[in-house]
């Protein structure tokens, strides 16, 4: 969870049984690179013009410069890379990807797959939401979205670089086993269009917070859905959880590392369950007290990697300095200067694992 719109002035595995020995750090590590989701809301809501319209991060804020930073130079290997439902279909729910608008967020997927990540994920960032209506429950139905995710899955499914989240922090979601249903019909159409392989993640109610995963039912709801041979083969929990005294990720001071209230009881219930997660949103502000709770929460990621996949911390891209969870490095010349929370945590827990 975190600030619910972002202005042009804001700028920017296999699901496995737990093995005998784990290994010693997380498969994945990264950050999300925002600003194709700057204009939406935590209602649905994806603005497209005037200045909350999605932000040319690709030019304007030099995201693939920024994402050959991450990977040549912090050995980083993950991006998350959020956009609006709005901005693919230019606002026509139930319509193809526009050329222009796909177009140009296809530049920040292809400029991920060149860096040399070993992963990029496509994120929905619409809350299970279109303009204030939950998918499957009043609002659009599951085909529409399913429909949405057929077309990504075509367009990108052959490359198993190609992680696919099913939707950025549903919230408020009366009926968890409905909205399971709404997944499983997403999964269904992206394996059905080839994708067969690839990562999909599965976000619960809550903010898909990890702290109750379990707790909201999200966890036992969707650990029902299956790929169409019943498997449940990459089909991976995705969770968030903030480090803030409110976990709404808008504050720069940290209060705790979630482990004990979150992380470790969902890593019993993953590994009870033989099932894995991945923290896709994580951050704070660039201070000391969240470069102590998040350097000891990826710790503890790394030290389960049997049932944590990655994390990805929020957030870089199209963010200015003044953001307060600014991960976006500056750059001078060829260089390229992390801020103090990525340094320390985001990619030092990833070296020094």
């Amino acid at each position: 969870m975190k600030s619910t719109v972002f202005a042009l002035t804001a700028l920017l595995s296999p699901a496995l049984a737990a093995p005998t020995a784990r290994a010693t750090k997380v498969q994945y590590a990264g950050v999300n690179i925002a600003g194709f989701d700057f204009g939406c809301a935590t209602d649905g809501t994806c603005s497209l013009t005037g200045t909350s319209k999605p932000y040319d991060i690709v030019s304007g804020a030099n995201a693939l410069g920024q994402m050959n930073h991450f990977v040549k130079d912090d050995t980083l290997n993950t991006f998350r890379l959020p956009v609006g439902w709005q901005f693919l279909t230019n606002g026509q729910l139930g319509g193809q990807l526009n050329s222009n608008n796909a177009g140009q967020y296809d530049r920040l997927v292809q400029g991920c797959l060149n860096s040399g990540a070993a992963l990029c994920i496509i994120d929905i960032h619409n809350y299970a939401r279109w303009n204030g209506k939950i998918v499957g429950q009043g609002g659009p139905t599951n085909a529409q979205l399913a429909d949405l995710w057929k077309q990504l899955a075509t367009k990108y499914g052959k490359n198993s670089k190609i992680a696919f989240g099913v939707m950025n922090e549903p919230h408020d979601v009366p009926d968890i086993k409905a909205w399971a249903a709404t997944v499983q019909e997403v999964v269904t159409a992206i394996r059905s269009a080839g994708a067969t392989s690839n990562i999909i993640l599965l976000p619960g109610n809550n903010w898909t917070s990890a702290e109750t995963y379990v707790s909201s039912g999200s966890a036992e709801a969707l650990a029902a859905v299956t790929n169409p041979d019943n498997s449940t083969s990459n089909l991976i929990m995705d969770v968030h959880k903030y480090l803030d005294t409110d976990n709404s990720g808008t504050h720069t001071e940290c209060v705790k590392d979630n482990i004990d209230n979150a992380f470790k009881p969902l890593a019993d219930w993953l590994r009870t369950n033989k099932r894995q997660a991945m923290l896709t949103e994580s951050g704070g502000g660039n201070t000391a007290s969240c470069q102590k709770y998040m350097c000891s929460q990826i710790q503890y990621l790394n030290q389960n990697s049997d049932v944590y996949l990655g994390y990805t911390g929020w957030a870089a891209g199209g963010f200015a300095q003044s953001y307060e969870l600014n991960e976006t490095p500056t750059q001078n010349g060829n260089s390229w200067t992390d801020t103090s929370l990525v340094k320390s945590c985001i990619v030092g827990a990833w070296k020094g694992a």
